[in-house]
């Protein structure tokens, strides 16, 4: 079977929001509103939510605050993954991830193929674990959100899904650290 499972039991996740940018204020956040809103319409809860400039220290400060928070199951960003001087959300990514998800962008790069063809290819969409925590870097564009989670995300953060899912993995994450 691939898909839901309804006689499964849905476990909901605390996933902290973060969108990465100069320029976007609350106001004007349309791809960290449209992922908020995807994350509560599948059941999950908004543990936090915030605007960090495209800075590498800061996108790594905020990563390490969420990653050590118990309360915050996965951190999903938007923005900063292109290839310009400014983007450095994968860069930052790099600094905290334990283990890459390699699957991860490369899924997300052929579901957006898809849509925009080769500029596909400009997208360092990136995700991984840290310490337990699931991370995952999406581009900026509220188009680009809505395909990361409503194409990967909203599947793999479902514990329904079948024949597998990320949150069946959560107990085992932190086999590695010492007890």
């Amino acid at each position: 079977m691939i898909g839901i499972d309804e006689t499964a039991r849905f476990l909901p996740l605390n996933i902290a929001v973060a969108t990465i940018s100069d320029t976007r204020v609350a106001g004007n956040d349309t791809s960290g509103d449209a992922l908020a809103a995807r994350i509560v319409q599948a059941g999950h809860h908004v543990a936090a939510r915030r605007i960090i400039r495209d800075d590498m220290l800061e996108i790594t400060a905020q990563l390490r605050v969420w990653i050590a928070d118990p309360e915050v199951d996965v951190v999903i960003t938007s923005g900063g993954t292109g290839v310009t001087g400014r983007d450095v959300t994968p860069e930052a990514f790099g600094r905290v991830l334990d283990k890459v998800i390699e699957g991860f962008g490369e899924l997300f790069r052929m579901l957006s193929y898809q849509k925009i063809g080769t500029s596909t290819m400009q997208s360092r969409a990136v995700g991984g674990v840290a310490a337990g925590t699931y991370l995952f870097a999406l581009p900026g564009s509220t188009g680009a959100v809505k395909d990361g989670w409503d194409g990967i995300l909203r599947d793999q953060l479902d514990s329904r899904h079948r024949p597998c899912n990320l949150v069946e993995l959560m107990p085992r994450l932190q086999e590695h650290l010492p007890k």
